[in-house]
């Protein structure tokens, strides 16, 4: 995916997200280190790299994370809604442009 087709996705993403401005989400974000943080809110504000949710925590008490629509496409962060996913997996159109591993074979040198 070229970085045309990934600008072009990020849009949509602020579009979409831009609908559901003041509606509850579901975020489930990975975090590094096999640490996932799922949490509950309300979408509150979009801006052109990133957007902002103002998150439940224990308590009564709310606090605002942000998160950028890179994170989204990556799916590092993945967004709900009533159990529905707002965005399917993105997938990269051809397949054949990944480089295939490729294997080393280094010789041995017997010294006499």
């Amino acid at each position: 995916m070229d970085l045309a087709q990934q600008a072009k996705i990020v849009d949509s993403i602020h579009d979409t997200l831009h609908d559901f401005v003041g509606q509850r989400l579901k975020v489930r974000a990975n975090m590094g280190r096999s640490k996932i943080v799922e949490s509950e809110g309300v979408l509150t504000q979009v801006h052109p790299q990133l957007f902002i949710m103002e998150v439940d925590r224990k308590r009564g008490r709310t606090a605002r994370q942000s998160y950028q629509y890179v994170d989204v496409l990556t799916g590092m962060v993945e967004l709900s809604q009533n159990g529905e996913p707002l965005f399917e997996p993105f997938e990269i159109e051809n397949p054949n442009a990944i480089p295939e591993k490729t294997e080393v074979v280094l010789e041995e040198k017997v010294l006499s």
